[in-house]
């Protein structure tokens, strides 16, 4: 347990989540009681001024935007960097250094760029940069982990403000993949000058904000562009931290260091939750949380009914209440609402106890099984709550958390295995599309498949490569259906964004949760 200021915080005494869930009683668990801090060294002057003070749970990677392929990261490169489109507040996808986007053939996607747009240092984007960026993206020396233009085969330039992008098969999605992750634009004369290694030291895009300066797990700093082809930003500075733990984030806010603290878990939002000079916010986010279930290793989670065991035995309903707090929806078939391609005819599991003891008999386990559930220690809560609710039908899952590094390196690994029989994952689905969420765990031949199906496989295709919106669509639903059929996941939740402020800053976030802070004010 953890104290701070007079305050206690995460207090362990409360039952955990397992024992909650095993037994259904107290939904809700006990939330410490909310103190007054005070004499926590508290600087009056340390929120004055036109600076935005912003934090998350951890420090970006780099700051070369193509090296990089994690929302912490993009979290704040991308008000340094634009992309060639972007998702607007109400989801719709909108030109951002592309003013607009056709497919002149089946596998060529032609981008008009906005003219008069500068990077930084002065230099002009145009289509030439454009070319430069994909090319260096997808360029083996760059090691970029971004994986959204693999499609892509090269970039031509028709004028100097109109591109096209060249893709091996039709992309019908290419347009939503460069509203983030792939479609940064660099500056080349800028990199070819100082290097990479030089560019990432001090990086220069054609973004709302400039960079100042970035002190690595401390601070990242950056000032407003006065000459951004949208208009200057509201506020004058911004400023990213990191806070690793509900108790940072607590004592920052508390003190100004602080004004808006994202990518907070509903555990730790319970925890910071009725403290003086603290609000929290959520809206709906479409991270989606699920299961993956190793059905190629010899075992139970072979047979289809020890698999439709699991998704009857897991009361999403009530881990949404128990452990989210409520923030959050329940998602029938991994592919979310809000994305492309769902299929709202498509029903939940019905949530059994009894059901799944009965299908277990059936598959020769009349006395459950045992296995292992592998999660990163980040979501420990909800790992020991889905066992939790597994044990009541007889699945004994011991659950093995690892921390977040090992968990990625095995996650990506080409060992399908590596994580185990069963393991907890989610996918934060930016591009607004099915795709991306069935596109790395589906088709057998993608490195996180563990489940190979010659019809998943072919609806896997239609989708990816159809030109037909509707043929999209028919075969999500196709899709979707299959998944609750042959049940090679345990579909879970989408889960809100939440927020945690103090009064000044005024800022309106869309579904994605991306801290894209442009438009963001600060009272004084």
């Amino acid at each position: 347990m953890e104290r701070i200021c007079g305050g206690w915080i995460g207090d362990r005494s409360r039952p955990s989540r397992r024992t909650i869930l095993r037994y259904g009683s107290a939904l809700l668990p006990a939330v410490a009681a909310p103190a007054l801090l005070t004499g926590c060294g508290t600087d009056p002057a340390s929120g004055a001024g036109n600076v935005l003070r912003v934090s998350q749970t951890g420090d970006p990677k780099t700051m070369d935007p193509q090296k990089q392929g994690d929302m912490i990261s993009m979290n704040a490169l991308v008000n340094m960097f634009d992309t060639l489109t972007a998702r607007a507040r109400d989801n719709t996808l909108v030109p951002r250094l592309a003013l607009s986007w056709k497919a002149v053939s089946p596998r060529v996607w032609r981008f008009r760029l906005r003219p008069g747009v500068t990077f930084h240092n002065g230099e002009p984007c145009d289509a030439a940069a454009v070319r430069f960026s994909i090319e260096r993206l997808l360029d083996p020396a760059t090691k970029s982990p971004i994986v959204e233009l693999r499609y892509v085969e090269g970039v031509t330039v028709v004028d100097r403000l109109t591109v096209d992008v060249h893709t091996t098969v039709h992309d019908p999605i290419l347009p939503d993949k460069v509203s983030l992750f792939g479609g940064v634009v660099v500056p080349p004369r800028y990199i070819g000058r100082v290097g990479d290694e030089g560019f990432a030291a001090r990086p220069v895009g054609t973004g709302p904000f400039t960079f100042t300066r970035w002190q690595r797990d401390h601070q990242l700093r950056m000032r407003a562009n006065e000459k951004h082809w949208e208009g200057r930003p509201a506020v004058d500075e911004l400023v990213f931290t990191p806070a690793p733990n509900p108790s940072s984030a607590l004592a920052a806010l508390q003190s100004g260091g602080v004004d808006l603290v994202a990518g907070l878990t509903p555990d730790a939002a319970q925890q910071l939750d009725g403290y003086t000079g603290v609000s929290l916010d959520h809206h709906t986010g479409i991270r989606t949380s699920y299961l993956s279930l190793d059905t190629l290793t010899e075992g139970p989670l072979q047979d289809r009914r020890v698999r439709q065991a699991l998704n009857h035995a897991i009361d999403v309903p009530l881990l949404i209440k128990a452990v989210l707090g409520g923030k959050g929806a329940e998602v029938p078939a991994m592919i979310p609402r809000g994305a492309f391609g769902f299929d709202p005819s498509v029903e939940p599991f019905t949530r059994s106890v009894a059901r799944a003891r009965a299908l277990l008999a059936e598959a020769g386990h009349p006395d459950g099984i045992r296995t292992t559930l592998t999660a990163s220690n980040v979501d420990a809560n909800v790992a020991e709550a889905v066992a939790g609710l597994l044990d009541r039908a007889g699945v004994h899952a011991r659950v093995d958390l690892l921390d977040p590094g090992t968990y990625a390196q095995r996650l990506t690994s080409d060992n399908h295995g590596a994580l185990g029989p069963m393991y907890l994952a989610a996918s934060t689905v930016w591009t607004l599309d099915g795709e991306s969420m069935i596109q790395s765990n589906v088709r057998s031949d993608r490195r996180q498949s563990r489940w190979h199906d010659e019809e998943a496989d072919r609806l896997v295709d239609l989708e990816e490569l159809s030109v037909d919106p509707e043929t999209r669509r028919r075969a999500f639903s196709g899709l979707q259906r299959l998944i609750k059929s042959e049940a090679p996941f345990v579909p879970l939740y989408q889960i809100d964004n939440i927020y945690a402020r103090n009064s000044r800053p005024r800022w309106t976030p869309g579904f994605a949760g991306v801290l894209d802070m442009a438009s963001a004010e600060v009272s004084r």
